[in-house]
């Protein structure tokens, strides 16, 4: 049994403490993706509500549009951030954090210029306007540099890693413990 046990030890790996809930830098998220990542979902929020003190529009859907992008990168990045910045990620039956992460990045990082560029070109330009298409180009930027910054990091998500044939699967925990057992 004591054989055993020194086997596990060394290839079991300890959870965190209970009481720690925010987890950066972690497998996911480290610190400066974290910063870009909170500083996206307050850039849209201001966005969010700078569009919605608009009165007058001389092309609602552009507006409604905006409005709608920049509610989507709020929240669901918030929601993001919060799975990835907390032990909860692992409570969630999603096994391809970082294809998820990169995927929803660019998407919503696009979706954000188109509605940014479709409001400024539709609409009077308030300082209203103005400042939330800003806010909304920044939010943009952000993304994209959220996205640069995990490509150079982490690499290509979508290219597939290469898997050990099943012949040469064996692992040195597997042959400690077929030594520990003849003995």
């Amino acid at each position: 049994m004591a054989a055993a046990n020194a086997v596990y030890n060394v290839t079991t790996v300890q959870e965190p403490k209970a009481g720690k809930w925010l987890i950066v830098p972690s497998e996911y998220l480290d610190k400066c993706r974290f910063g870009i990542k909170v500083a996206a979902v307050l850039f849209s929020l201001l966005a969010f509500i700078l569009a919605a003190t608009v009165y007058l529009c001389s092309s609602c859907p552009a507006l409604y549009f905006f409005q709608f992008a920049s509610c989507a990168a709020f929240l669901f990045t918030g929601l993001l951030v919060f799975f990835l910045a907390t032990p909860f990620h692992r409570r969630v039956g999603i096994s391809d954090w970082p294809m998820l992460d990169f995927s929803y990045t660019v998407a919503i990082g696009f979706l954000i210029f188109l509605a940014s560029a479709a409001f400024a070109s539709e609409h009077r330009w308030t300082l209203e306007v103005q400042m939330s298409v800003a806010f909304g180009f920044i939010a943009c930027v952000l993304f994209l540099v959220d996205a640069v910054i995990f490509v150079k990091i982490k690499g290509w998500p979508c290219h597939s890693k290469p898997r050990a044939p099943p012949e040469q699967s064996e692992t040195p925990e597997a042959e400690k413990l077929t030594v520990h057992s003849e003995e």
